[in-house]
């Protein structure tokens, strides 16, 4: 066998956890402006504000909309996520255990993703009315109340606009026969696939929504749930030494210890997320300890 063996497998790791990340890892980063292979440790996202159509008289100069333009900064920042693969454990068990490391290792880095994501979305100041849970009705206000939020914030409905409900949220949402039904939502706006084949969306009044047990809260008396605009929020990774520009969020390196007769294997990446523009995002304070509505 080639002594050079070793490189092809670490190669197919390291893609392997690539795919991983993009399919099982993180739900929400497929619902934000994205930019890979950043070289240092920060970047920016730009911010192009609105303009204004004049008038003109016959022959005479046209005023400049002068938009304004903002660099919105993101600051990248490393996460690490090994585990230890013993040699004899390898021969004991029935599971393939480098994709099982794999797996877990692409997984903890995309729910460090989310988190990140969900904490930036919540530093917005756009609100809007607090969700009552006591009958169907209110909870179907709750949820127009979001979706009213963005539309009064001239927030693009073009097919771009996402919302996260905890799983108590969820449960509340399909209280409302125009939220459950297809008879109102339509064969199309039920859960679909969306970016990675495990993120499923239900798309309401114009909005993609999902369940996710990130969101700030869960479980207590002050869930914050978040509608949002994917131009509002961007997320960045960083690019790895000797390796520029590329499309790989995440790397892995797998280091044999003799001492501990078992490998090292590690997962790491360079990543943050930024609020683009406060006005795309709508939070939401909800009781989520509340029980569901009898009708």
């Amino acid at each position: 066998m080639s002594i050079t063996i070793d490189e092809a497998f670490i190669r197919q790791y390291e893609q392997e956890v690539h795919i991983i990340f993009h399919r099982r890892g993180s739900v929400l980063r497929p619902t934000v402006r994205t930019k890979d292979g950043i070289v240092g440790r920060s970047t920016t996202f730009q911010k192009i504000g609105n303009g204004t159509a004049t008038t003109k008289a016959r022959h005479g100069v046209i005023t400049p909309m002068n938009q304004e333009h903002t660099a919105i900064e993101c600051t990248l920042y490393d996460f690490y996520a090994g585990d230890w693969v013993d040699k004899l454990d390898e021969a004991k068990t029935n599971i393939d255990e480098r994709m099982a490391i794999a797996q877990g290792g692409a997984q903890a880095l995309g729910r460090k993703v989310d988190d990140q994501i969900i904490t930036a979305l919540g530093t917005t100041t756009e609100t809007s009315t607090a969700w009552t849970v006591t009958s169907a009705n209110a909870i179907r206000n709750g949820i127009i109340g979001m979706v009213e939020g963005l539309d009064a914030n001239n927030v693009p409905n073009d097919g771009q606009r996402y919302g996260a409900l905890s799983t108590r949220g969820w449960a509340y949402a399909m209280c409302v026969q125009q939220f459950a039904s297809a008879d109102y939502v339509g064969p199309n706006g039920l859960p679909f696939t969306e970016g990675a084949p495990i993120t499923r969306f239900k798309d309401f009044m114009g909005v993609k929504w999902t369940v996710h047990t990130g969101l700030s809260g869960v479980g207590g008396n002050a869930c914050v749930y978040l509608a949002w605009h994917k131009s509002a929020l961007g997320y960045a990774t960083g690019a790895f030494a000797g390796n520029a520009a590329t499309s790989n969020a995440v790397a892995a390196d797998i280091t044999w210890h003799g001492d501990r007769a078992a490998h090292w294997v590690n997962h790491m990446m360079s990543g943050g997320a930024a609020l683009i523009d406060l006005n795309g995002v709508i939070s939401c304070t909800v009781d989520d300890n509340e029980a569901l509505p009898t009708s």
